[in-house]
């Protein structure tokens, strides 16, 4: 969302414009928040496993990370693979995403009113795993695993 959108939502205490495809990294402390989402932007992501690593960082211990979206887009600001699947396809995507990330207990899917008049909505999410506090983000992202 761009500045003018944010500052029309009068609920929200405080607003950040951030590009994630410019810099995929959050603007927030690590374990910030219980809960992050993503409503109906996971198909605009270049970068989406940085993005999906980032999120894990600032979540806390058991957090949760929510990917909503529909059957619509942008075409001109999708990446190619979802324009190139269907509904049960971007599922898959999402669900790869955190997977991939390495970051993430194994994802939960559930699609509503798939095929259905009207817009559908389907959502992805999971937790962060408790983990030992030793782990480091900056290890996670593939940093040196040597010991100091």
């Amino acid at each position: 969302m761009n500045a003018a959108e944010l500052a029309a939502n009068p609920a929200a205490a405080e607003r950040v414009v951030h590009d994630l495809n410019l810099d995929p990294r959050l603007p927030f402390d690590d374990h910030a928040f219980d809960a992050v989402t993503c409503c109906v932007s996971v198909d605009y992501l270049t970068r989406p496993i940085d993005v999906f690593r980032d999120v894990a960082r600032v979540l806390r211990p058991g957090g949760v990370f929510a990917c909503t979206f529909s059957n619509r887009c942008f075409p001109t600001k999708a990446i190619r693979g979802w324009l190139a699947t269907d509904d049960r396809g971007h599922v898959a995507i999402v669900e790869a995403y955190f997977e991939l990330s390495g970051e993430f207990e194994p994802p939960v899917s559930q699609l509503r009113n798939p095929g259905a008049r009207g817009d559908p909505l389907f959502a992805v999410w999971a937790t962060v795993p408790h983990r030992p506090p030793a782990e480091s983000h900056d290890r996670r992202l593939g940093g040196d695993d040597r010991a100091p």
